[in-house]
């Protein structure tokens, strides 16, 4: 760990207090309390941006993940039998309206058993819900079990499958929030509609996730990576694996990092028109990681004899961001993947279909929170200092004149807060855009 992070670790150590503090903070019910402990078993990375959220959201988002937990650790379970499995799979949704209930038929390796086998608490406080949110998280939560149900017997065959299982899986998800953002008062209505761009917003999660873990999945007989893809590089789905066949599966890894990465101008797209502070930093921090870790997985051997991840210094840099402005990380690993991109895929990536991805640096849309900052660089400045007689280092008179161009510029354009002078420069800081 170099000096950065350790700086990085103790300042968000500082500034944030434990999950356990936070939970032990709470004041509401047993069972309410008892879904937060899960939360945080379930997943440490959501349970802190969870906690984070307006507290009109923070109790419906939590219910509406550990809904969708149980959901899916119910299509993990691999001792399922097949018929009984679609079943749950299909009436999970009802199971929702039965105080009570709970599932105690979990494989014995299954980690997230104990979220099923106790929830009924999660049922006590779903059914405490408003209607509007109880309404939305059935509604996907009934989808969402159709589609796991479907993929229990069909395979990913085609690039088609694998969009319409992540989907099922992870799109679905991403619509059923903008639903809940709406319900919430927090949006404007309209955010609703933008089904496309939610979807997106899951599949790169979703996709990034089947990347990393296809070592893991190999291991296990599933088998995520649809085959129309990696059929062209290897005979076997095993061979992925194989360090005999390295250098084709890394070849279908960039394959399939190049097809994730597409779904980035719509996690932009999405996230600029989000208007609440915590919705936008819930929303950007896992994007954020997963652009960090689609960037780690590219054109990495080690994504096929292992599970990769980014470094928890690095998940702690971007957790602590959501008290800065969540954009400037998002550019900043835009900028390291755009270079990754082009390191790594070399002159192949020239005139194909993802050589778009050179153009992250330019935005069309300005994200919420974002600040405005212009420079104003001096023209051939050496040669207007000699030409003018300026005395060195600093010539009092270029400097007045300066600072009174600075003061005419702010008082004509109200919106810059401040402005400074640095050497032949002048910066002009605005207010935030809150779009």
């Amino acid at each position: 760990m170099n000096p950065e992070e350790v700086v990085t670790s103790v300042l968000y150590l500082l500034r944030h207090a434990s999950a356990e503090e936070k939970i032990q903070k709470l004041k509401c019910s047993s069972e309410l309390i008892r879904c937060y402990q899960y939360l945080e078993q379930t997943s440490r990375s959501f349970a802190a941006v969870i906690q984070e959220l307006h507290p009109e959201l923070k109790d419906v988002i939590c219910i509406y993940y550990l809904v969708l937990r149980g959901l899916d650790t119910v299509e993990d379970d691999m001792t399922l039998e097949i018929k009984y499995k679609k079943e749950v799979l299909e009436t999970f949704y009802e199971k929702l309206y039965i105080r009570g209930w709970s599932f105690a038929d979990s494989g014995p390796n299954e980690e997230d058993a104990p979220l099923l086998i106790e929830f009924d608490v999660v049922i006590t406080e779903f059914l405490n819900l408003k209607k509007e949110y109880q309404d939305v998280i059935a509604k996907i939560t009934r989808e969402m079990g159709m589609g796991m149900s479907k993929y229990t017997t069909k395979k990913v065959n085609t690039v088609e499958d694998w969009n319409e299982y992540c989907h099922y899986v992870a799109g679905l998800v991403g619509i059923g929030l903008s639903q809940l953002f709406v319900a919430s008062g927090l949006e404007p209505s309209g955010i609703e509609k933008l089904e496309a761009l939610s979807n997106s917003m899951g599949l790169f999660l979703q996709k990034t996730n089947i990347i990393r873990d296809v070592f893991e999945d190999v291991i296990d007989d599933r088998r995520f990576w649809p085959i129309e893809v990696w059929s062209k590089h290897v005979n076997l789905v095993g061979d992925l694996i194989n360090d005999k066949y390295l250098t084709q599966g890394v070849n279908c890894l960039n394959e399939l990092c190049l097809n994730a990465i597409e779904h980035i101008p719509d996690v932009l797209d999405y996230l600029s028109q989000i208007h609440d502070r915590t919705i936008f930093s819930f929303c950007a921090i896992p994007q954020t990681m997963a652009i960090a870790t689609i960037t780690l997985c590219l054109n990495n051997p080690k994504v096929m004899s292992e599970n990769v991840k980014i470094r928890k210094t690095e998940a702690i840099r971007v957790m602590k961001q959501k008290i800065a402005p969540t954009d400037a990380v998002f550019l900043k690993k835009l900028d390291i993947l755009e270079k990754n991109v082009q390191l790594k895929t070399g002159p192949s990536m020239a005139n194909s279909k993802y050589e778009y991805v050179r153009g992250f640096e330019t935005f069309e849309a300005v994200l919420p929170m974002t600040f405005m900052v212009v420079r104003l660089d001096g023209q051939n400045f050496t040669k207007f200092s000699a030409d003018h007689g300026f005395e060195k280092p600093n010539d009092i008179k270029a400097l007045e004149l300066m600072n009174f161009c600075a003061q005419r510029i702010m008082s004509k354009v109200s919106d810059i807060i401040f402005s400074y002078g640095q050497s032949d420069e002048y910066r002009y800081k605005t207010f935030s855009f809150d779009l």
